[in-house]
């Protein structure tokens, strides 16, 4: 793999990993608080529907002219990526509160314990909060995995990556049977919404018809500055929030 197909595979292993953190919350807070069966049953049925996503728009994807294909790709990948880096550094700088899995835990298990109680051998509350959790956390992830593997035509290693984090946050949870609180998610977000927001602007650019100098080398130079910008942001936030104007 060269080194555009390595930071591929790595956007969209940490990108799967985080929101696989938070799919992962819902279900054992489901399942733990009702029926296992029915959240997992909700959880497989969001998973195929994401699979099928990424199998039908990847194809369709590929036959667009490569040129305006990159300037699309890669208008949404800078489009996630600024989402995902205005958040992280707005949280890395104290302006909005950590994501907290343990809460969304607690939240999640007591509103799953006041539903009322179903007879049935599958649980509409359980497969339906489980399905939406997981469908809402893998959308972004699913778009991610197209439009990165169909610009590079290489839907598989994109898809690969993604069920690698997959099973690493189900395994780190099955052994854990807790939430997975203790991993550095915030981190994760900022390494993300730099990654997603530099291949966005390289391939917004080459679609418009610039030569980057260097070609791919050029990656890393974007990456450190977006990197360097953001961390710039995050002390100047935390300079004024401590030190605010008279």
């Amino acid at each position: 793999m060269d080194a555009v197909e390595v930071g591929l595979a790595l956007s969209v292993f940490l990108a799967c990993a985080v929101e696989a953190i938070e799919a992962l919350t819902i279900v054992l807070a489901v399942g733990q608080s009702r029926d296992w069966f029915s959240a997992l049953s909700g959880a497989g049925v969001a998973a195929v529907v994401l699979a099928g996503v990424v199998a039908a728009l990847g194809p369709a994807l590929k036959a667009i002219p490569v040129d305006p294909l990159r300037v699309v790709v890669g208008a949404f990948l800078l489009l996630f990526g600024a989402q995902w880096l205005r958040k992280a550094i707005l949280r890395a700088a104290g302006l909005k509160a950590l994501h907290d899995e343990r809460q969304v835990f607690a939240e999640q298990s007591a509103a799953a314990r006041e539903a009322g109680t179903s007879a049935r051998r599958v649980d509409p509350y359980s497969f339906a909060v489980s399905f939406k959790g997981v469908l809402l956390e893998g959308v972004e992830v699913a778009l991610i995995v197209v439009t990165f593997g169909a610009n590079q035509h290489r839907i598989a290693l994109a898809a690969g990556a993604a069920g690698a984090a997959v099973a690493l946050v189900i395994a780190g949870g099955v052994a854990a049977r807790a939430p997975l609180a203790r991993v550095p998610e915030n981190t994760l977000k900022f390494a993300v919404g730099v990654l997603l927001s530099a291949y966005g602007i390289f391939w917004v650019a080459e679609g418009a018809g610039v030569s980057w100098p260097g070609d791919q080398a050029s990656l890393l130079v974007i990456v450190a500055v977006l990197l360097g910008a953001s961390l710039l942001a995050v002390n100047s936030l935390r300079a004024a929030r401590r030190y605010p104007p008279p």
